[in-house]
């Protein structure tokens, strides 16, 4: 309910914040992927306090290989890495152990911070594709195996 349920943080994939009958049907929803494609938005807690931050993780696209990264934190934990080191945990995984050819990203066109997240992880501007829960058109990434670098290859710095 603290990310899913914050307009803070689902005014960037949604134009109207859920409701909370919305919040625990996506909740399952996330459940039920796990379940059957062995991928979901995994919740993230910090180590030493416990404290949930938000989410992160994959889920399928319509094309064959490809998986799409996604990531939600809660406001207090913007700006502090965590949405990077989340999802260059998701991409790793998303190569490793599922297998992807390549992963797809999108954002809203005014969050730059996801921007700055995806640009940072390798993922490559390729076009801007219509996301009906914002009916806006939204800047689209893609990573390919091939220049996926690892969980420790450095990674160029951004302003």
């Amino acid at each position: 309910m603290q990310a899913w349920g914050d307009p803070r943080v689902t005014r960037f994939i949604l134009a109207e914040p859920y409701t909370e009958t919305q919040v625990r049907e996506r909740l399952e929803q996330e459940t039920q992927r796990q379940v059957t494609h062995g991928m979901q938005y995994w919740p993230i807690f910090l180590r030493v306090s416990g404290d949930f931050v938000g989410c992160c993780g994959l889920r399928p696209r319509p094309s064959p290989g490809v998986l799409e990264l996604g990531f939600l934190l809660r406001p207090k934990y913007w700006g502090k890495g965590l949405a990077s080191e989340a999802a260059q945990a998701a991409v790793a995984h998303g190569f490793a152990a599922l297998g992807a050819g390549a992963l797809f990203a999108g954002h809203h066109p005014k969050n730059d911070g996801s921007r700055c997240v995806l640009l940072k992880l390798g993922f490559r501007p390729t076009h801007l594709e219509f996301y009906p829960p914002t009916g806006l058109q939204h800047p689209s990434y893609l990573l390919t195996r091939e220049d996926f670098q690892g969980p420790t290859a450095p990674r160029p710095k951004f302003p």
